[in-house]
């Protein structure tokens, strides 16, 4: 940091389990990339190549050796996944994932219909090579999966093999986890953590507004993702109490009792 500041919470350091920020890199240039390590480099753990952008990336192969230099995980959209096992090419996207030199994947079925039994089995034979983040949760509005059945996905997605389960909630913020509005479906995110320890889990979080109620329920060192590259810093802002949000959140009890409007 630039200058000491009392009463700040102590974050995770990198490279880290818990505390995570996740970006969703859209197509962004080499030197857009460039730019983005050196404002953001520090305070990002994970990139995400998003959807199925990877196919249209110019100098893809230069831009994840920028992100994995920088001490960054990398891997492609879980569509891209999806687009390979519907046209019965998982063993392409295997070899794809080697050739593009990641050691992270992501393995989802929030556009196509995959039992879950078969999903299972992707991620086991996935990490056996890869670090696997594997999503739960539908792309399409207005698709409920009941608590019960996430938390079901979820621990034995982990067990299959996953370092993360991610849930979703697509870049725009109002699916899966959120109403339409981009509200939380509080009942299900609490029915989740009574169930599947925290740390294990990375919730989308596009919006300003979900990454506040979710430092306020989980706390500062919460795994947050689809975080754009311009909100890495006011997200970060968010986690320490600088930012009127989270204001009072990491003060103590004395000071925001006498200074609270």
């Amino acid at each position: 940091m630039t200058f000491d500041l009392p009463f700040i919470p102590e974050r995770t350091e990198r490279p880290r389990n818990n505390g995570l920020t996740m970006v969703m890199d859209k197509g962004l240039s080499l030197q857009s990339a460039e730019n983005f390590l050196d404002a953001n480099g520090t305070l990002t753990d994970i990139v995400k190549l998003g959807f199925g952008t990877s196919y249209l990336t110019k100098d893809l192969k230069q831009k994840i050796k920028l992100y994995h230099d920088a001490g960054m995980k990398v891997y492609v959209g879980g569509t891209l996944f999806e687009a390979f096992v519907v046209r019965g090419m998982f063993d392409e996207y295997r070899k794809l994932m080697r050739d593009l030199n990641l050691e992270t994947c992501e393995v989802s079925d929030g556009s196509i219909h995959l039992p879950h039994e078969e999903k299972l089995n992707f991620i086991s034979q996935l990490a056996k090579d890869f670090r696997v983040l594997s999503e739960v949760g539908s792309k399409e509005e207005g698709i409920l999966i009941a608590p019960g059945k996430w938390v079901k996905m979820m621990d034995t997605e982990l067990r299959a093999g996953s370092w993360k389960v991610i849930a979703e909630a697509r870049e725009s913020g109002n699916v899966g986890i959120y109403r339409p509005n981009g509200t939380a479906h509080v009942v299900l995110v609490n029915k989740i953590l009574a169930k599947v320890n925290s740390e294990d889990i990375l919730w989308e979080a596009p919006q300003k507004a979900q990454q506040v109620w979710f430092i306020k329920l989980i706390g500062h060192n919460v795994n947050l993702g689809n975080i754009a590259p311009h909100d890495v810093i006011p997200l970060e802002t968010l986690r320490i109490g600088l930012r009127g949000d989270t204001f009072f959140e990491f003060l103590p009890q004395e000071i925001a009792a006498k200074m609270r409007p």
